[in-house]
């Protein structure tokens, strides 16, 4: 099943590449309403973001957190459950209109944007910012320019932690989700972030998946940026 939902996916997202509409796919997916036909949504947090808290004992009481392309939500509440002051975003209006439904309580401000056109204000204004696996499902082409708008989010003294499929520059992408080179995470400090660590394993799931786990920070001293 797993299988099929995946191959679904794809063949959502190759038609709206092919009509020159990168993005339009995910609305198309989330807006059929059954949370099985969507290959990454497992109705629990992420378990490689729930690690790297849990090692860091990660606390946001008095801070602000921004999750990329939140999806039904698991991930957002999460950061909220820790204290942080969250909003989280996803360019698909089905998506979002679910996550309330499924926490019509929450204290998470959940947004309908593009990464890529992002409200302005968000620029240069959270402490903590979480990207897993939206630019893995970009095409290539948008990459660079992506990775640099999730950089500008952080603020002064601010962490971006990063989750994404990986592979070797040398192996082939295969099929979407697209795994990323070592390279293109470093887009992230060509965008003025430093590197903080970077995780290169295998993960917990049966077959384990190789994946990137990496922290970044903004300098307070934009002069060392």
């Amino acid at each position: 099943m797993a299988g099929e939902n995946r191959a679904t996916a794809r063949e959502l997202a190759q038609r709206h590449l092919a009509a020159g509409d990168p993005l339009g796919w995910f609305d198309v997916l989330y807006s059929a309403d059954d949370p099985a036909l969507i290959p990454w949504a497992d109705l629990e947090p992420n378990p490689n973001l729930v690690g790297w808290l849990e090692s860091r004992s990660v606390a946001g009481a008095g801070r602000r957190a921004l999750k990329i392309g939140c999806g039904l939500g698991d991930d957002a509440e999460e950061l909220a459950l820790r204290g942080f002051n969250t909003t989280a975003f996803d360019v698909s209006p089905a998506a979002i209109a679910w996550c309330h439904r499924r926490f019509p309580a929450s204290v998470v401000e959940y947004v309908v944007a593009d990464l890529l056109q992002a409200p302005a204000e968000w620029t240069g204004t959270f402490d903590l910012v979480v990207e897993s696996y939206t630019l893995q499902v970009l095409p290539p082409a948008l990459r660079s320019e992506a990775a640099a708008r999730v950089a500008g989010f952080v603020a002064p003294g601010g962490e971006l932690l990063v989750i994404a499929r990986a592979r070797e520059a040398g192996e082939s992408e295969g099929q979407m989700p697209w795994p990323l080179t070592r390279g293109e995470m470093d887009a992230f400090c060509r965008a003025g972030l430093v590197e903080l660590d970077f995780e290169d394993y295998l993960d917990g799931e049966d077959p384990a998946v190789r994946r990137f786990r990496a922290t970044y920070t903004r300098p307070t001293d934009s002069s060392t940026a």
